[in-house]
């Protein structure tokens, strides 16, 4: 049985405007990642006949997404036939979930090389609950009135009291943070160029932040989900932000502080992050650049949803025997900026030691992606440091 589950390395494409005009739009994300996997298997000079799985998140799973886009793109990046492909779903956390699991079929003896990461190009998906809450589950909704990820976070800063000036400071910060890193070449490790079919490069940088962007220009955006939360599905007595409350009575209505500034943004992506068992990297001369002590993952109350990166970074850190205390950096997806502000309100750690070279709401949320996105950047964050 393997004790180790070893990072060999870390790529991922730029983060591209997911609209229709952005650099990845035309295209397909199976040739995304597709890239990404061709530009991790020359750096690392990988024979991927050894490849035990391919393993990436993604969260919309049907068009362009469909057919197991982790089989496909192994295909289309020209790499053996013996790499087998499986794409799982964890909604934000399906990149981080393709790296834990792959780190757990290596540190259990049962493979020896492993490709995670994932992929999301939100320019070409349906849009979000385009199949409804819970997927039209009556009898589940009846449970619980499951609402809208951006109803949720105001919900958040409503019961913690999270001013708006609080939510666009953290955003502004983001802002900062990842122009510094853009200018002093923080990312570039990591980056690979996508190129279209024809050979054109259609993007190599990332192109969602807005370097500049001050409290100033934030407060001057309307709230998001105003409109949403007022809505009343077909049929419903209450208005979404009503059903919301319903499961919170002490809250008398939730105060709206959440808009495109402050939250994440929509982006295009893929990233995969090389993992193999110290005897494989010994035999084939890989040099590790870190390894995964531990995994956890926490599931909450569903209506509010977004409030588990607290707990699940506390499990992590007390079944690896360490604490928070031993943390160097934190990556936490900015979701919103209330998840991270309950974050740091839960954990009370330093806030100059979480996202320290920016996150989603100036970088943007490829969601089956960004969690693989995040391991590559604490890694070469803490390479930086010489950690």
């Amino acid at each position: 049985m393997h004790t180790e589950a070893l990072i060999i390395d870390a790529m991922r494409s730029p983060r591209g405007k997911g609209k229709p005009g952005g650099g990845l739009h035309e295209v397909h994300p199976q040739r995304v990642l597709a890239q990404v996997l061709e530009a991790l298997r020359e750096r690392n000079e990988l024979d991927t006949s050894d490849v035990d799985d391919v393993i990436m998140g993604c969260s919309s799973g049907s068009g362009d997404h469909s057919m197991d886009i982790a089989r496909m793109a192994a295909l289309d990046a020209d790499w053996s036939l013996d790499a087998p492909g499986v794409t799982l779903h964890r909604f934000c956390g399906s990149g981080q979930q393709a790296v834990n699991f792959g780190a757990m079929g290596i540190r259990s003896g049962f493979q020896d090389l492993v490709v995670a990461g994932g992929v999301e190009s939100m320019s070409r998906t349906a849009p979000l609950h385009v199949d409804g809450f819970a997927a039209n589950n009556a009898h589940l909704l009846a449970r619980y009135n499951v609402v809208g990820q951006g109803i949720a976070a105001d919900l958040i800063a409503t019961i913690e009291e999270f001013s708006r000036q609080e939510c666009d400071q953290l955003a502004a910060t983001s802002q900062a943070r990842t122009q510094v890193a853009i200018e002093m070449g923080r990312f570039d490790r990591a980056l690979v160029p996508i190129h279209c079919d024809d050979g054109a490069i259609a993007l190599d940088h990332d192109e969602h932040p807005r370097p500049g962007t001050t409290v100033a220009d934030l407060g001057r955006l309307p709230p998001s989900f105003e409109s949403m939360g007022a809505h009343r599905r077909e049929g419903a007595l209450r208005t979404i932000d009503e059903t919301a409350l319903s499961a919170y009575p002490g809250i008398d209505e939730i105060h709206q502080v959440h808009h495109a500034g402050n939250s994440s943004g929509v982006v295009d992506g893929a990233a995969a992050v090389l993992l193999a068992s110290p005897d494989y990297a010994r035999s084939h001369g890989m040099v590790p650049r870190a390894r995964i002590r531990m995994t956890a993952v926490v599931g909450t109350e569903p209506v509010i949803m977004l409030t588990a990166p607290g707990p699940a970074a506390i499990r992590c850190v007390e079944r690896a025997g360490m604490t928070l205390d031993d943390i160097d950096c934190f990556e936490v997806n900015e979701a919103f900026a209330a998840v991270v502000l309950k974050f740091l309100r839960d954990t009370e750690v330093d806030p100059e030691k979480v996202n320290v070279n920016g996150g989603a709401m100036a970088l943007g949320h490829p969601i089956g992606a960004t969690g693989a996105m995040l391991i590559g950047t604490v890694l070469d964050e803490l390479e930086r440091r010489d950690r």
